[in-house]
């Protein structure tokens, strides 16, 4: 396994070449939501897959029934390191740290850290403003409704 031992990942490299890292978020019970240990996780499977140079490209994937759940009710403005991964970044941030995002047709994106009187964190409004347009996003951040893929 790539990076070690993990509690909230299944880490493998996959492909006919063994070059593709395969990262799963595998927290069931929680719907993939995003705590403190998976988010430490992720950072160190990520650098160990970055840091391999066998590994061409990382695909990184939720369960058939969440890619990740919202981090919870009570957002922690941690940082781990400098990777800009924050603890209360939820699965809409993470999956637009990604450069390709394939969803499922049932898929919904949403910011609803306003509903907890917050922000979106982890570049959350910036990619999102990139990613679907200026009107869109502030709809999306000020009012916390959420998209369909």
């Amino acid at each position: 396994r790539a990076g070690g031992t993990f509690q909230y990942l299944l880490v493998q490299k996959t492909g006919a070449q063994q070059n593709v890292g395969l990262i799963q978020l595998n927290r069931p019970q929680a719907l993939n939501a995003l705590c403190e240990g998976l988010m430490a996780e992720l950072r160190r499977a990520l650098e160990a897959m970055e840091s391999d140079p066998q590994v061409g490209a990382i695909v990184l994937t939720g369960s058939q029934k969440a890619f990740a759940g919202r981090a919870g009710p009570r957002p922690s403005p941690k940082v781990f390191g400098g990777g800009g991964l924050v603890s209360h970044a939820g699965g809409c941030e993470l999956a637009m740290m990604c450069d390709i995002i394939y969803a499922g047709e049932k898929a919904q994106f949403g910011q609803p850290e306003i509903l907890l009187g917050t922000i979106p964190g982890a570049g959350g409004t910036q990619r999102l403003t990139r990613a679907v347009g200026k009107s869109l996003a502030m709809e999306m951040v000020l009012t916390g409704d959420r998209i369909s893929a």
